[in-house]
Order: C-alpha cells, then structure tokens, then sequence
C-alpha cells in the first residue's frame, strides 16, 4: 500500500497533460515553415530576416534547455512548465496581436523557444516522478510517440491556418490550446523537485548555455552562411572552448548541473546517440518531403502536410507499444530493429521517382514511421532509467539536447547533400545562363522562373530542376540511410539490454 500511494492515481490523465503540452512545443518547432511566404509578403522580410525568424525560437530552445531542466529540478517542474507555458501563450499572442516588423517576430520567436525550453524537460520528467517502475516504460513510450508525431502535426496546422487564414493564426491557434493544458495542469498535475536541496550550478548553467547555443548556431547557419564562413567557424571554436570549459566545471564541481557520471553508463550515452540519430534521419526527410510535394508535385502547403500522415500512423503504435516487445525481445534488440527499419525505408525511398505513384510513398512512410517509434520510445526509456530521480529534469534536458541537435544536423546536411547534387545535375536551358547563379543556388528560384517565363524553354527548366532536385533527394536519402545503419550497428553492439537497477533511486 505504501508503494501505492507514491504515485497518484489519475497518473494516466497527467500524461495526457503533459502530451497536450509537449505537442505545443513540437508544433512551435515546424508550423511557421509553411506561413513564410506570406509573411515575408507582409512584413517586407528578407531571407536573413526570415532565416532568424526561424532560427530564433531553435537557437533560444536548444541553447537554455539543460538550464531549464535544472531550473525545475531545483524549483518545482510543475511550476517550470506553467511558467513555460504562460511565456509560449504570451508571446504568441502579442505577435498574432500587434506584431508589425520582421524583428518583432524574431524577439518573440526567442520569447517562445524559452518558454519551450521550460516546458518540454518538465514533461518527461513528470512523467518520470508519476509513474511506477513497472509502467514508466508504457508512459514514455506514448510521450514518445506525441514528440514524434508533433511535427508532422505542425505541417498540417500551419498548412491549414496560412490556407484558410493569414500568418497571423499560425501562432494565434496556440492560444486556446495552451489555456487548456494551463488550467488542466493546474488543477491535476503534482508538485515535485530535487528533495536533496543542492544548489544551482550557475557557473556550468551559463556555460552550457554557451556550448549548446554555439553549437546549434553553427549548424543551423553553416549550409546557408558557408561551411567556411567566419561566424560559423567561430561559432564551432565557441563551443569547442566553452564545452571543454563546461566539462571541466562538471569534474570540479561539488554540485555539478549534469553530473558526467551519467556518460559512464553506457544506456544513457547510446540511447542519447540513438535519439540524436533518429532525429538527424527525420528532420532531414521531413525538410526534403515538403519541398518534394509543394515544388515537384505541384501540392499546396495543407496537401502536402496530409501526405505526411502514413509516417505517425506507423510511429504511434509502434512507440506507444514498444515496451511490450521490449519486454519480450529486449531494449538493444528492438532499437536495432527500430533503426534498420528506418534504413530500410530510406533505401526503398531512393526508387522514388517524379513520376513514382503516392502509394508507393505513403508505405515508405509507415515503414519509417514504424522504425522511428521502436527507436525513440525505448531510447528515451534507457536515458531516464539511468538518472535519479533528483535530476529527473536535467535528463529529461539532456534528451531533449539531442533531439534538437540531431534534427538540426539532419537538415543542414542533409540539405547540404541535397543542394550539391542538385546543383552538379541541374540542366539550364542556354536563355537562362545570364541567371545560371541564381538557378542553381535554389530550387524555389527556378521552379518559379521557369513558371513565370512559360513556353518550351520555361518547361525545359522546370523538367531539369526537379529531376535534380529527386536525384538530390535520392542522394540524401541514401546518406540517412547509412546514417541509420551506423547507428543500428553501434546499438547492437554497444547498448546493454539490462535495465539499470538504480533507476529510481534519490540520490
């Protein structure tokens, strides 16, 4: 009975709560990709402008996250995540509201990612506190599968909103759905925190917010600045020198923010490795897919979203459930499964053609998405098992590092791969070779000149560029797909099946 009342009864409806809220976090992530356009139409953006306007919220978001976790560690997640919350629904709604230059969208873009950064640890590490040992497997994997199946959501409401609406309802539309989880977290979701009392470490807070700000700025920036650019080479030497820095203090410190005792065991640091690699696989797919549908296929922004869905039909089930076959096959081995599953959905992806029937597609993406879920849901499950509960934020943090990490790597070079093959197949007709630079450099610029100019010559363009856009897509594919397979490799071999035995345990 003692066992019992540690954990409350409605644990099952604060995971409700917590999904609600972790989906507004991951829609925050994708659904203004698709109002840019207008946006940029309406406020006069330039493409730095809105390179910012996107970058912004990730930079904020993935920069303050392991702060963030520490911070409800030693203040209450309960109130880090409603506080999160409360910054999201404000931000959103002043820029919805009175939002009137591309500046004001970037502050409250950076207004948003730090909220984030306060909402999504507490998520997970509530679920960790609620629920007993014997069902944290089941409530992490359904946490899981609401991360995963947040952007393909994304898609769909900023396709929706832009197409029915204006830009402006892309963040409005949060609003209600924030008051929801605001008074239901209110009203049912406990209060918990670091018993031990030990302070903040705000000597390794600041510098990791240093590290990782540094870190996702240079890979963020790099395929658009240059790889070779001045900026990006000195956002990598930053985070060269404040991580060694940040490490340092972690070895030194009498209360380090992420004790790297963790790092020592070998489920937590190959199933962060696994997280970060799923996400660079579908990040990167998820960047090349919406171009594939709008530019080649000739969808709208709301129709290519819908193309998306076969990807969370197989990922919810497969992560929500994955802890029974964990139960009967093993951790290592169905992580290895989860990703080979995904390599082999991206090597039937490079049969993709223009003329490549969408059925053929939509089972692809079950496929991955099947392989995605038997990846992040056991993943996550051997990250927590690894950590006391005491710092059930910080490593709910450190996941959620390697999320946006991983996704960010994925689209830069993923994107990066893309652009190269792109640019070495495009055919330019001989009329358009005084704007030979422009063409090559983007696909967007070419679709829409060879549109606007019309005619034989105008469709000759348009043929070229998206048979070199799908032979870079296939190009990309073929990278995630090695990407995968390292990864399957290195799980296999690497990963323990046995669950940690201190899992649960206060320090």
């Amino acid at each position: 009975m003692e066992h019992e009342s540690k954990y409350p009864d409605n644990r099952w409806l604060i995971l409700g709560v917590m999904s609600l809220s972790l989906i507004i976090v991951m829609l925050n992530n994708v659904t203004l990709n698709v109002a840019l356009p207008e946006l940029s139409k309406d406020l006069k953006a330039g493409n730095s402008e809105l390179q910012w306007i996107m970058d912004s919220y990730a930079l904020v978001f993935g920069g303050t996250l392991l702060l963030m976790g520490a911070l409800g560690d030693r203040f209450g997640r309960k109130g880090a995540l409603q506080i999160g919350l409360i910054i999201v629904a404000s931000a959103s709604a002043w820029t919805a509201l009175y939002a009137e230059t591309s500046n004001q969208v970037i502050f409250a873009r950076a207004a948003m990612g730090l909220g984030a950064a306060l909402v999504m640890p507490s998520t997970l590490s509530v679920v960790l506190v609620v629920f007993p040992p014997e069902e944290r497997g089941k409530a992490i994997g359904i946490w899981a599968a609401m991360a995963g199946i947040g952007a393909p959501i994304g898609l769909l409401v900023g396709g929706w909103a832009v197409e029915n609406y204006d830009w402006q309802m892309v963040f409005l539309i949060n609003v209600p759905v924030i008051i929801i989880a605001l008074v239901a977290g209110a009203l049912i979701i406990p209060r918990s925190k670091d018993s031990t009392g030990k302070p903040l470490d705000l000597v390794g807070s600041a510098l990791s917010v240093v590290a990782l700000g540094s870190l996702l700025y240079g890979i963020i920036e790099g395929p658009s600045l240059g790889w070779d650019d001045q900026n990006v080479i000195l956002a990598f030497v930053a985070f060269l020198l404040s991580g060694a820095m940040f490490v340092r203090s972690q070895l030194r410190s009498e209360h380090p923010l992420l004790p790297l005792e963790f790092f020592y065991q070998r489920q937590f640091t190959i199933g962060l490795m696994a997280i970060a690699l799923a996400m660079f696989v579908m990040f990167s797919f998820m960047f090349m897919q919406m171009l594939h549908f709008q530019l080649v296929r000739g969808l709208s922004p709301l129709e290519a979203a819908i193309r998306f869905f076969p990807l969370p039909l197989g990922l919810m089930p497969a992560a929500a459930n994955s802890d029974r076959l964990v139960g009967k096959l093993g951790r290592k081995k169905v992580v290895t499964l989860g990703l080979s599953l995904v390599a082999a959905g991206l090597l039937l992806f490079t049969l993709v053609t223009t003329e490549t029937a969408y059925v053929q597609i939509a089972l692809t993406f079950v496929l991955l998405g099947l392989g995605m879920g038997l990846t992040m849901a056991p993943s996550t499950t051997a990250i927590m098992e690894a950590i006391p509960e005491s710092k059930a934020g910080v490593g709910s943090a450190t996941n959620d590092a390697s999320r946006e990490v991983g996704g960010a790597l994925g689209i830069a070079i993923g994107g990066s791969v893309l652009n190269q093959i792109y640019q070495k197949s495009l055919v330019i007709p001989e009329s358009f070779s005084h704007i030979k630079d422009v063409l090559s450099s983007s696909f967007p610029a070419a679709m829409r000149v060879g549109a606007e100019t019309g005619g034989p010559e105008g469709a000759a363009l348009i043929a070229s560029a998206q048979e070199a856009f799908v032979s870079g897509m296939v190009g990309s594919c073929y990278v995630a797909a090695g990407v995968a397979a390292i990864a399957a490799i290195i799980v296999w071999t690497k990963l323990p099946d046995e669950a940690a035995t201190n899992s649960t345990s206060e320090e």
